[in-house]
């Protein structure tokens, strides 16, 4: 069913095999770039990157006769370029991926395979992008706080977590300044229907009103 439009390698490629290939690679480009802009905050830039990259992957397949392990050695040395000039979010790589695989299908010809991956991957990302499933846990938090070096962090937030929380564990605790401050982070889980802002207002009546951060577990500024 998923069977290649190219004639035998030694026959070559034709101009025409090679238009469709390339217009079919552009054209699923353009899709998935338009869904990475109605999912996620991007840029013009990006967008024209995953537009073009199908064709310009299945150009590298074409000039390397479909040699599936250099195309792949190859291509892993244009990610890598990608990956160390710029970080991006888990959904910017999950659509160069995806343009990348699909560039790799037109390139060996198999463009029903392409368009066919091409609706199954959109139809995915828009049912996780627009529904619940997958959610994780909004009141699930990272909180930091700065705290002098003579404080008791052991006891002096004790109340206020069992107020606020439903759970809260010390899972990283280091000296800055000298030794003279401690910065401690908790994973923690808040209870429902509370205010971060009265939560952190509590906090740092015991902290000495110095800095402290609550954010998303995958969130890992510093303070």
């Amino acid at each position: 069913m998923f069977n290649t439009i190219f004639n035998t390698p030694s026959e070559g490629l034709d101009i025409t095999t090679g238009l469709i290939c390339a217009g079919v690679a552009l054209l699923l480009g353009i899709v998935i770039a338009i869904v990475h802009m109605k999912t996620s905050q991007t840029t013009k830039g990006f967008l024209i990157t995953l537009a073009t990259l199908p064709v310009l992957v299945m150009a590298v397949m074409i000039m390397i006769n479909g040699n599936l392990g250099t195309s792949i050695a190859i291509l892993g040395a244009f990610s890598l370029i990608r990956f160390r000039s710029m970080e991006g979010q888990a959904k910017d790589l999950l659509s160069i991926f995806f343009a990348m695989a699909i560039g790799l299908a037109c390139g060996m010809g198999h463009i029903l395979f392409g368009a066919v991956i091409t609706l199954i991957g959109i139809i995915s990302i828009l049912f996780f992008s627009y529904t619940s499933f997958l959610e994780p846990n909004k009141n699930q938090r990272i909180l930091k706080i700065t705290i002098p070096e003579d404080l008791d962090y052991e006891e002096v937030f004790n109340e206020t977590f069992k107020k606020y929380t439903t759970k809260a564990t010390l899972v990283r605790m280091k000296t800055v300044n000298m030794g003279s401050l401690y910065k401690l982070t908790y994973d923690i889980k808040l209870r429902k229907g509370i205010k971060a802002k009265d939560f952190l207002d509590e906090i740092r009546t015991k902290n000495c009103n110095l800095k402290v951060l609550l954010s998303q577990p995958y969130l890992d500024e510093e303070i």
